[in-house]
């Protein structure tokens, strides 16, 4: 049903989608709707199908239309979070609605398929949490830098900082620069041990039954009983593995339901995969391949997305980075960069440098105010991610036992 459902949607995305996304976000939107109610088939009948993928085509076509200063800072990815939320909460009343049918085949192994995907989710979740706290912890190394180099920005017409503040500075870069590169600060263990299950507000979200508290507990342990040789990058090919676009015969027998069931699949891979791109993660790794075919509604803007993250971690000052996220960028470049004013062996210091080391603390300070104004907010969305998919869980747990008995 792919090809019958969306025939002809792959002419009207370009694959840089991203840049002239204002362009289409009219006629071809309509164009996508009028094809959609000529297509044949179960699902044609069926408005809220139709409307969850319109969802996710909407959301993604909002995150593809950003500039490249704008992709992958910590706002976007922010926003990246709240689209998956978002086409999760609209993609799970399309399986309640429908439980009687899900829980026989084919659909009982479609339904399973994506639950282990969701579950595998799970752990990345823990490990983007710990990339956070990193960040926090990079913060907290950015305000000393800049403590130290104080004087520079509080006093621009001084000739120079003198040769103790440059001590301090000096040795509160060399600090920063061993966290920055740190290849394995997301690794340590006893960060991945903490589930993001475990807080209160967990168990607030779960079912208040007995059996959902079993539940509960149970998706605590996939998250908390990780080994060491436990691997994100396989992590992800394993959410990724076996997830083939359904094709007629089974969009025929799952009633249409197939589709959104490989739509949010496919969502969940790339919003995990992106996460572990952005953030400080353990054993991060950009992979380049992802296939999803360009005749469903929101597949362009999610491959022109994924196109652009590629490029960018194929760029020379990206390929040994923490991470891909914007602020990440900037600390490195500024430290870089201050680092080789600060060595320099001139006292006092020119004007021209003066100015220069100015300009490169105040940068640094605004990096670490959007640092301490977005992280606490990202690492809500990511526990919310957290919770909607375990709760979610429980609760088609709790309708397949209702619909056995």
């Amino acid at each position: 049903m792919p090809a019958a459902v969306c025939q002809g949607l792959a002419s009207s995305f370009s694959p840089s989608l991203g840049r002239f996304v204002p362009s289409i976000r009219g006629d071809q939107i309509h164009a996508i709707d009028a094809r959609h109610h000529m297509a044949a088939g179960a699902a044609a009948e069926q408005p809220d199908l139709l409307a969850f993928q319109r969802c996710v085509a909407d959301h993604f076509l909002d995150l593809a239309d950003v500039d490249a200063d704008g992709l992958l800072s910590l706002s976007w990815l922010r926003k990246l979070l709240h689209s998956f939320l978002v086409c999760h909460e609209a993609f799970r009343p399309l399986l309640l609605d429908r439980w009687s049918v899900i829980a026989r085949p084919p659909l009982d192994r479609l339904v399973a398929d994506f639950t282990d995907r969701a579950v595998k989710a799970l752990d990345i979740c823990n490990a983007a949490r710990d990339g956070v706290d990193q960040l926090r912890r990079l913060g907290t190394h950015l305000e000393i830098v800049i403590s130290a180099l104080a004087p520079a920005v509080a006093s621009p017409s001084r000739l120079g900082l003198r040769e103790g503040q440059l001590r301090r500075a000096r040795k509160a870069l060399a600090e920063l620069a061993v966290m920055l590169d740190d290849r394995d600060a997301g690794s340590v263990p006893s960060h991945r041990n903490r589930s993001l299950g475990r807080s209160g507000s967990a168990g607030s979200s779960s079912s208040s039954s007995p059996s959902g508290s079993r539940r509960l507990s149970h998706f605590r342990s996939l998250s908390s009983s990780v080994s060491r040789s436990w691997s994100l990058v396989r992590q992800l090919q394993a959410i990724g593995s076996n997830m083939a676009a359904p094709r007629g015969h089974e969009v025929e027998a799952t009633a249409g339901l197939a589709v959104p069931i490989y739509t949010i699949s496919a969502v969940l891979l790339f919003a995990m995969r992106s996460l572990v791109a952005a953030i400080p993660c353990h054993d991060r790794s950009i992979q380049a391949h992802l296939s999803i075919p360009r005749t469903f509604p929101w597949a362009a803007p999610i491959i022109s997305i994924h196109e652009r993250i590629v490029e960018e971690s194929k760029k020379k000052e990206r390929r040994n980075s923490t991470g891909l996220l914007k602020e990440i960028q900037q600390i490195e470049r500024c430290t870089h960069q201050l680092t080789e004013l600060t060595q320099a062996n001139q006292f006092p210091m020119s004007e021209e440098k003066q100015e220069e080391l100015r300009q490169r603390v105040e940068e640094l300070a605004q990096v670490c105010v959007v640092l301490k104004e977005g992280l606490g907010p990202l690492e809500c969305q990511v526990r919310e991610v957290f919770l909607r998919i375990m709760c979610s869980r429980i609760e088609g747990l709790d309708r397949l036992s209702q619909t056995t008995q």
